[in-house]
């Protein structure tokens, strides 16, 4: 097994499946990168059991052959060689020299058979989305799932594609965002998916990279093909990753979205962020809520802790009803305004004990419980 390769380049494809690999892995082989060398390019894969992902990437192949090399090691290294220009050398017993420049190292590495493959896919159920468009609906509802891992169906979001359209939720039982998008959905392609939190944050991270995004998923598995764009980072075609998925039943998330609608309040959604950021400064763990009070056309929010203090603060709004007041927890008011992109957003809210519900035109949806007001 021989190549040379960019070194920019491999550092780039490494850095793409380093992720994956946790800290604590259960075998060895899990703590490597699975290396490919054939035609003209290289291919890197890496897995957890749960989490899977390769990436190819160009590179002027001599010998085909494969090996697995301890991936956060390798990385160090190569990002840190001197030259641009990296030979790479495999060995029958696993042992690999990296060149480069004036540097030269070996690196012992193990057989590709202990490997685990990651599953390859038909097309089970398939969809193609635009990137751009699935992780601004990930953002949207990400930040709702519930890190309690005894409530392990909630660990992750919820995919549903059915009626017309794909529809996104995550909840942690004290709030709920939810975002649709109409799209095609043949009623034998119907189905559901919640996918782990951990693959959520891979594919915030991965879905910038080109154009398109392919899903493929059963009861047990997803995978993304992620389209790479590879004028710059030498990645080509796609990045694959493979994922299992929470088994079991999502709840009845349309039973806590409140069906009539209430006192509904049109506010700047960057404005009404600084106001309760700003509010949230004089908090503690003890007195963690905010206090909204509404009045003809004015919003005010107050917080105080023994503590720290008292904050006020105050904002102009188009609104004539009758006058409420309701407390949140203040993470749970700035997570969808700081994932939202839109300037303009929507306040539901009825009285103090029901919840508070910020909506779009975009069919988003962020149902908040109230704190109680003592």
């Amino acid at each position: 097994m021989k190549f040379k390769i960019n070194r920019d380049h491999f550092a780039n494809g490494l850095a793409q499946v380093l992720n994956v690999v946790g800290s604590k892995a259960t075998m060895p082989i899990l703590s490597n990168v699975l290396i490919e060398a054939e035609k003209d390019q290289i291919s890197l894969s890496t897995t957890n059991l749960d989490l899977g992902i390769r990436c190819k990437i160009k590179a002027e192949i001599k010998e085909g052959g494969s090996v697995t090399l301890p991936v956060k090691r390798l990385a160090t290294i190569v990002r840190e060689l001197p030259s641009v220009d990296v030979t790479f050398d495999g060995s029958p017993n696993h042992q690999v020299k990296l060149t480069s420049g004036g540097s030269t190292f070996k690196i012992m590495g193990i057989g590709k058979d202990e490997f685990p493959p990651l599953p390859e896919f038909g097309d089970e159920k398939a969809y193609t989305l635009d990137q751009s468009e699935l992780v601004s609906m990930l953002r949207s509802v990400s930040y709702a799932q519930s890190t309690d891992e005894t409530r392990y169906i909630l660990n992750g979001v919820y995919f549903n594609f059915r009626d017309e359209k794909l529809t996104l939720v995550a909840t942690d039982g004290r709030r709920l965002a939810l975002i649709a998008k109409e799209m095609e959905v043949p009623a034998a392609n119907a189905g559901a998916i919640i996918l782990p939190a951990k693959t959520v944050s891979e594919l915030n991270r991965l879905l910038d990279k080109g154009t398109k995004v392919k899903i493929n998923f059963n009861e047990r598995r997803a995978a993304f093909q992620i389209s790479t764009d590879k004028d710059t980072s030498g990645l080509i075609d796609h990045v694959y990753l493979y994922s299992k998925v929470v088994e079991g039943n999502y709840p009845n998330y349309q039973q806590v979205v409140p069906k009539e609608t209430h006192q509904r309040i049109k506010l700047e959604r960057e404005l009404l962020l600084q106001c309760v950021h700003r509010a949230q400064l004089v908090c503690s763990e003890k007195a963690n809520s905010v206090k909204i009070k509404i009045s003809s056309n004015l919003l005010e929010i107050f917080a105080a802790s023994s503590d720290f203090g008292e904050a006020h603060e105050s904002m102009a709004i188009g609104y004539n009803g009758p006058d409420l007041q309701v407390a949140f927890n203040p993470a749970f008011l700035m997570d969808p305004l700081k994932a939202l992109t839109k300037d303009e957003v929507f306040f539901e809210v009825k009285d103090e004990v029901s919840p508070g519900v910020f909506k779009t035109l975009e069919s988003f949806i962020c149902v908040i419980m109230p704190v109680r007001l003592s």
